[in-house]
This record gives C-alpha cells, sequence and structure tokens, in this order.
C-alpha cells in the first residue's frame, strides 16, 4: 500500500512540474496492474489527465486493471473517437464486459466509432447470456489448418501473436471452423519444419459450449491445470477461448456470491465501498425479514411448554446454549457440503454416503459435548441428576438432527435447481433451532414428568 501511494505521488508531481517525457518514460517501465492501482488513488481530474498522456498501447494494457466505476468514468470523459480507440485496443471480451455496464446510448456512440471487426466481436460476445461460457470468452486466438506445415504455422503466430490473448496454445480447426484439435508453441517449436500440424496435433480435446456456466467451465481449468479452454458452438464450430486470467474473476466473483447467500445477502456485483446504503439495505432486508419470521416459531415452542418450564426453570437457562450448539453443528457440515458441491467433488448419488458420514461424525462429537456438558453440570452448576441428563441427551440428539440436515438441505437444494448457498447457516439455524427446543422439551417433559 505505501509503495503504491509513493508511485502514486510520484506520478502527480511528474503532471504538476509538467514533466511528461519522464512520466511516460517511468510508465513505460511499470506493470500495467501497478499503474492502474496507483491511478486509483488519485482523484477523477488527475485520472483523467494522466490516462491522456498515455501511449495507445499502454492505455490498453492498463485500462483492464482499473475497477468498473473508473472505466466507465475514463470512457465517457473521453471524445468518442478516443473512447473507439481504447476499445479497439482491449480484447474483445474486457470490451464487452465494460460495454455491458454502461447505457445503451453510449454503447451505441462507441461502437460506432470502433472498427468493423471490434464492432462484430464485441456484438458476438454480448448476445450471450450472463454467467455463461460464451459471455467470458475471448473471441481472439491463432487457429491453423491441419494442412499447414510447422513453419507456416509459426509465421502465422508470428503475424497474429500480439493480436491474441495468448500464444502458448493454438487450435487446428477445418474448412467449417470445426475444432480438430490443439498445439502448444512448446510442441511446436521442436517439430521439424516440413511436418503437417493434423499429423502433429493433439485430437483428444476438452471443450466448452458457449451456453455452459462459466463456473462449470473454471472447475474444468482446475481440473485439467489448463491455462485456455476453447469455446464451441453446438455444431462444434470454434468461437472464442476462455483464458486463466478469465478463470481467476469468475471464481472470485463466485465466491463472493456464495459468502453473501451463505450469510443471508441477496448477491451484488459492486464491491462493498462502492454499493449505497439503501441499495445494501435492500440487499439485506428481504432475509432478514424472512428470518425473523421463521424464527417466531421459536416463541411459540417456548410458549406453548411456558408451564413446563416454571416447574423447572432452569431448564429456561440451557436453552441458548444447546440452540447454539445446534446452528453450529449444521453450519459446519452444510458449509463442508456446499463447499465440496462447489467444487464438483459431491453429487446427488452420494448423497447416502455424506449424510451416513456426518451420523458418524455427529455420534462422535454429540457424545463428546455431552460428557464435558454433563461434568460441568454436576460439578459447577450442581443440577438435579434428571435435569442434567436431559440436557446432555438433548445436546447428542440436537447435534445428530443438526448434522443430517446440515448436509442433507445443500444437497436436495442442488438437485431440485436451487443454489445450495441459500440452504447455509441462516436458514439451517433457524430449522434447527425449533428442531432443538421440540426435542428438548420432549425430552424434559417426559424425564421430569412435566406437564404441558
Amino acid at each position: 500500500m505505501e509503495e503504491r501511494k509513493d508511485f502514486t505521488k510520484i506520478l502527480l508531481d511528474f503532471m504538476v512540474s509538467r514533466r511528461f517525457a519522464e512520466l511516460r518514460e517511468m510508465v513505460e517501465e511499470m506493470q500495467p496492474a501497478d499503474l492502474a492501482a496507483a491511478i486509483e488513488e488519485m482523484d477523477d481530474e488527475d485520472k483523467l489527465k494522466i490516462f491522456r498522456i498515455l501511449k495507445k498501447d499502454m492505455a490498453a494494457d492498463v485500462f483492464p486493471f482499473l475497477e468498473d466505476d473508473t472505466q466507465q468514468f475514463i470512457i465517457m470523459s473521453l471524445s468518442t473517437k478516443e473512447a473507439g480507440a481504447i476499445i479497439d485496443n482491449l480484447y474483445s471480451d474486457d470490451a464487452a464486459d465494460l460495454l455491458d455496464e454502461m447505457p445503451a446510448n453510449i454503447v451505441k456512440k462507441l461502437l460506432a466509432n470502433a472498427s468493423p471487426d471490434t464492432r462484430k466481436d464485441i456484438n458476438q460476445l454480448l448476445q450471450y447470456p450472463d454467467d455463461s461460457a460464451g459471455s467470458v470468452m475471448t473471441v481472439e486466438y491463432i487457429d491453423f489448418k491441419a494442412d499447414m506445415t510447422v513453419d507456416q504455422a509459426i509465421e502465422r503466430i508470428r503475424r497474429l501473436g500480439l493480436d491474441s490473448e495468448t500464444a502458448n496454445v493454438c487450435y487446428v480447426l477445418d474448412r467449417t471452423r470445426k475444432l480438430l484439435g490443439t498445439v502448444t508453441l512448446r510442441y511446436l517449436l521442436i517439430q521439424p519444419g516440413d511436418a503437417l500440424i493434423g499429423d502433429i496435433m493433439d485430437d483428444h480435446v476438452i471443450s466448452v459450449n458457449t451456453r455452459d456456466d462459466q463456473e462449470e467451465a473454471a472447475h474444468m481449468f482446475s481440473k485439467y491445470d489448463f491455462i485456455a479452454m476453447p469455446v464451441v458452438d453446438n455444431e462444434n464450430r470454434m468461437v472464442g477461448i476462455i483464458t486463466i486470467d478469465d478463470v481467476v474473476d469468475i471464481l472470485e466473483e463466485e465466491a463472493t456470491e456464495d459468502i453473501e447467500k451463505m450469510a443471508a445477502i441477496i448477491p451484488s456485483e459492486k464491491p462493498y465501498i462502492r454499493t449505497g446504503i439503501f441499495e445494501t439495505y435492500k440487499k439485506r432486508m428481504p432475509w432478514l425479514i424472512f428470518l425473523m419470521l421463521s424464527a417466531t416459531f421459536t416463541g411459540s415452542i417456548i410458549t406453548r411448554f411456558e408451564s413446563a418450564l416454571s416447574a423447572y426453570v432452569v431448564l429456561t437457562a440451557y436453552i441458548p446454549m444447546l440452540m447454539d450448539t445446534g446452528g453450529n453443528a449444521g453450519s459446519q457440515a452444510s458449509v463442508s457440503v456446499i463447499r465440496g458441491l462447489s467444487l464438483d467433488e459431491i453429487h446427488i448419488k452420494n448423497l447416502p454416503s455424506v449424510v451416513w458420514k456426518e451420523i458418524r461424525v455427529a455420534c462422535l462429537c454429540g457424545i463428546t459435548l455431552a460428557a464435558a456438558n454433563f461434568v460441568k453440570l454436576m460439578l459447577l452448576d450442581r443440577v438435579e441428576m434428571r435435569v442434567a441428563a436431559v440436557v446432555c441427551i438433548t445436546l447428542v440428539l440436537v447435534v445428530f438432527i443438526a448434522k443430517s440436515i446440515g448436509s442433507t438441505l445443500p444437497m436436495v437444494a442442488e438437485a431440485i435447481g436451487f443454489d445450495p448457498a441459500v440452504m447455509a447457516s441462516p436458514l439451517i439455524t433457524t430449522i434447527v433451532d425449533a428442531v432443538s427446543l421440540l426435542v428438548y422439551f420432549a425430552l424434559a417433559t417426559k424425564l421430569l414428568h412435566l406437564a404441558v
């Protein structure tokens, strides 16, 4: 952070003293990501000034690393011609992401000033559904024909490499652009110059469809250790590639979304610091209302057993402990299962084995907690043996039930098409609280012979 502030101060000093030649020389030596971070520390007027000073190629390299709000501010502050030039120099997926967030009238003007090829590529990407593989792919890649020689292929890389997202993996297509195989640059360089691409390509190709979910594509990167993956249409014609930098963004986005859902917050695409108070309120309020109303069942249960509690007031003291333990146990199971589902390690067919595992874990945890609690109840709290028995037996049953519910609900949600993250901590805790009280009071009335 301190280093970033130093960069920002130096850049601003150069601008104030109008030492633009030295400024350009300095930024040329900087990594685009570091320069973007330094620009983010400036106020809007200075951001625009320094961006105008950058060379066209450097501006295009820095632009994707800027925050969404900064990107939109710069694009809308530049002339339409200047903005069109930046979009022309962006990779198509970055340009499509930018324009997807902008007003339609601005998009129309920018596309009108972009090159025909850029316009075509962006329009193609914007037609795919949000969160699909097609929406995050780029159309800048290197392709070969099977009858090319290695020398011809290398010459093609020299011509197209700078304008492609990656040259590390190249793709072999037939005359109708159907995907036949892949060739890595490293393998290409060690082959004889007259060898045919069709003879040396790897024809065991793994690809994703344009309509596949982006999270599924990200999981395939993790499974196969890819740095790039081809994207094909329904007829196996290649239309683009997804690269590892896109996957990092996808995983961050999906993880953030899951965390927000597990905390009972409607997911937001904006960073926290840039989300307004009223917008934050709207994202949180629906779940809070639902959980508040569902928690009234807990109060109804306590009211129903009010006479039993008046006979044994000491039982009231252990209600929070039982409810918290049940909620924590359920959350542990649900988070583990949701994580397994998101990593594609667990499927609905694994439900019996998952539940059986959690049942055994629940028994061990429940018995250990009950034994520790029994010692506390007898030595410190000095309650009756029957009261200690009620609390400890309830504890075992609550942990058992909580882990069973926590492991089952996310998998059932996944099977019927709901997001399993929705079935995480808040909802499971509410269900387990109600069940815990019912078990507690049912045992108390039986073992302590209380009248309901």
